[in-house]
């Protein structure tokens, strides 16, 4: 369905609201993927109902009017700007949480994540539970206020805990905890009284714990192994973008192999654009690692290193290239 519904929009046949939010994201209508709308134009319709109301977004899909669906997309676009900002504000909160302190100090953290803050924002606690959980590898759950003594929460797992029935399992032996929750195996919310939050925060802990090891508190990130240098190249990364839509249990292929870092900037505050050659150092790529915490990132010119990547094709200017989106660094 994915496929079919992607063969359309590429030939033109969508709506007025998919073309303007393509259009306001930088993307081509003519060649987008199913990433695309995952992480261009999806975020820009979810900022409506995280934010004020999901009938922009809506209002935006079922306009016929060019002129009116471009308005809808600048509206949403600033919408998910500012989404972004509330996101960035409330993830420094968390880090700077005493115990996430301590762990990045070298102590031992625990094999979950609650964390409740009065000023965080109901309709971003989700993207956050996610960035956290991502960062820590480690289920997680944020909490905001909810009004009439209530806090919401939104949770995000990994691999090996399934949230709902987890916490399904903590209101059975404590009804009086959980006022409603719901959702699925990685991502549920919740909602309790304010003053149980401390006596939620153990008990989710005690779950966890019977539910995973802690081998599964440690990221794992597989590779399908290593490309020749002459591998490395557009045409393999086309042919992988036409071998999706790539998604949950049919994941992108990911490849690792040894380079030197040439040089390298940060760009976009939180975004390192890299070159990098291969061992023999007479093949050359382009390479960028997104979302880097700059704090810990360690890689300097000239240091050899594994990287983990997705291979991509990058367009500026009009012109294509192969680009390696780092996934992971390893040690040699």
């Amino acid at each position: 369905m994915v496929q079919q519904g992607l063969q359309r929009i590429r030939a033109g046949q969508c709506c007025a609201g998919i073309r303007a939010l393509a259009d306001i994201a930088g993307k081509k209508c003519s060649r987008l993927l199913a990433s695309d709308f995952g992480f261009a134009i999806a975020p820009r319709l979810n900022a409506a109902g995280r934010l004020e109301d999901m009938k922009h977004g809506i209002e935006c899909l079922l306009t016929d009017d060019p002129i009116a669906a471009q308005q809808y997309a600048v509206e949403l676009d600033a919408m998910n700007k500012t989404r972004r900002m509330i996101q960035d504000d409330m993830q420094n909160i968390a880090l700077n949480d005493a115990r996430l302190a301590a762990w990045q100090s070298g102590e031992a953290l625990p094999w979950s994540v609650c964390l409740y803050d009065s000023s965080w924002h109901q309709g971003v606690i989700g993207v956050l539970a996610g960035r956290i959980k991502e960062r820590f590898h480690r289920p997680a759950i944020m909490f905001a206020d909810a009004g009439a003594g209530e806090i919401k929460g939104s949770a995000r797992s990994v691999a090996g805990l399934h949230i709902r029935d987890a916490l399904d399992s903590i209101a059975a032996q404590n009804p009086h905890i959980l006022n409603k929750f719901g959702g699925h195996a990685m991502a549920a919310g919740l909602t309790i009284q304010r003053e149980h939050f401390a006596q939620f925060v153990e008990l989710f802990e005690q779950e966890v714990q019977l539910w995973l090891d802690e081998t599964d508190l440690d990221a794992a990130l597989l590779s399908d192994g290593q490309l020749l240098a002459e591998a490395i190249s557009l045409e393999t990364a086309e042919q992988l973008r036409a071998a999706g839509p790539w998604g949950q249990r049919f994941p992108e292929p990911v490849f690792d192999g040894v380079f030197k870092i040439i040089n390298q900037k940060l760009v976009g505050e939180k975004h390192v654009r890299l070159r990098v050659s291969w061992q023999d150092e007479k093949s050359f790529f382009d390479a960028i690692a997104f979302n880097v915490d700059v704090e810990q990132w360690q890689l300097a010119v000239g240091d050899y290193v594994r990287l983990a990547y997705r291979l991509d094709v990058n367009e500026y200017n009009g012109v294509r290239s192969v680009q390696l989106v780092v996934q992971g660094v390893g040690e040699l």
